[in-house]
């Protein structure tokens, strides 16, 4: 097996040390950090977080702060969400894109005030692109990476957790919203989010400082939780829908193909960049689509993909992302398919590395 170089160039993380004690198996790079993809094995790293509790290191969904006078119309250029309504305390899921609208990233945006907000962003160099739009527009607005490393809770067992570390009012905290928590003396963001659909919170550790005394302070008070140290799961996001920015999608799609059309307000988000190339996209539809394939046979292997999606000889789409799932006994994978082929269980053929397999679009098997 070769083994990865490690240089300035990529970073670690305040929470490394503790990552490295739990025993840590593998780690991808992800906006130029370290992110653990393994533990214990995906199989059992995956059962754990639906059953108890984890704790993931999740620094490498770095910030990208914008502070000033011309705060809000920088954010609006950004994204075809209309963020005229979004107060502080909340926290949005947007589709960025560039002038063509294509995908740039799709972050979580956190209200701070009126004229600060943190874009907590996916895999791409995003901070380039919105310093880019700031300076070309003359905007008078700051931005910056500031020293902000988000540490996310999930599982099942998650509230009974972030109680005993932030009080119980952790509990009152609704979905998409955040509130300011102590934690020895430091004011923390905690917001109800995060990268599964098994529940948790996803805690915005401002200065790297409390990074491990956090840490530690988390697997303290959840022993009797079992609480183990996690990672983003494969197999939960793909049978949850959860897209991976750079696999699922990249720039060459629009959030409309990638089933964030309900993200878009291109009638009212005026300032946006693409405001004007997803409006043809709106009144034309997209001619494909993410969708949930099922792939039968055997564990397929981890996708490297893309693996196309035929029928017969013509290619109908790619699988961006597959894994055996145990709770479903098959394999789960999801696909951007062509919409002469997006139907429900429409049968199709998927080219793996050993051959061809059957397979077939399930909306709504995996995906509630």
């Amino acid at each position: 097996m070769a083994l990865l170089s490690l240089s300035r160039r990529l970073r670690r993380t305040p929470f490394t040390d503790g990552v490295e004690a739990a025993g840590v198996k593998a780690y991808t790079v992800y906006n130029h950090m370290l992110l653990p993809t393994v533990f214990r094995s995906v199989e059992e790293d995956y059962a754990h977080l639906k059953s108890a509790v984890q704790v993931w290191d999740v620094s490498c969904e770095r910030q990208v702060e914008l502070r000033g006078p011309d705060t809000g119309r920088l954010m609006q250029m950004l994204t075809p969400r209309d963020l005229s309504r979004m107060q502080p305390g909340q926290c949005f899921y947007l589709p960025m894109v560039d002038e063509t609208g294509g995908m740039l990233n799709d972050p979580v945006a956190v209200k701070l005030e009126e004229d600060r907000y943190w874009i907590s962003i996916a895999d791409s160099d995003v901070l380039y692109w919105v310093k880019g739009v700031a300076n070309g527009y003359r905007l008078d607005v700051m931005v910056e990476e500031p020293d902000v490393s988000p540490l996310a809770v999930q599982g099942p067992r998650s509230d009974d957790l972030m109680a005993r570390v932030f009080g119980e009012d952790v509990r009152d905290i609704r979905f998409f919203r955040y509130k300011r928590l102590e934690f020895q003396g430091r004011s923390l963001v905690v917001a109800r989010s995060g990268y599964s659909k098994q529940g948790g919170f996803e805690i915005y550790v401002e200065g790297g400082d409390i990074g491990m005394p956090l840490w530690n302070a988390l697997f303290e008070a959840g022993r009797d939780l079992d609480v183990h140290a996690g990672c983003p799961n494969l197999i939960e996001r793909i049978e949850s829908g959860l897209l991976s920015y750079g696999n699922d999608m990249t720039r060459d799609n629009t959030p409309h193909e990638c089933g964030l059309g309900r993200f878009c307000d291109t009638r009212s988000a005026i300032g946006c960049v693409g405001r004007d190339a997803l409006l043809r996209v709106a009144k034309d539809g997209p001619v494909q689509q993410i969708r949930p394939i099922s792939v039968e046979g055997a564990p397929v292997p981890g996708c490297t993909g893309p693996w196309p999606i035929m029928v017969g000889q013509r290619q109908v789409g790619q699988v961006t992302s597959a894994a055996w799932s145990p709770d479903f006994e098959t394999n789960v994978a999801i696909g951007m398919v062509k919409m002469t082929h997006w139907d429900p269980f429409t049968d199709v053929d998927v080219v793996l590395p050993g051959g061809d397999v059957r397979a077939a679009v399930v909306y709504g098997v995996f995906w509630n």
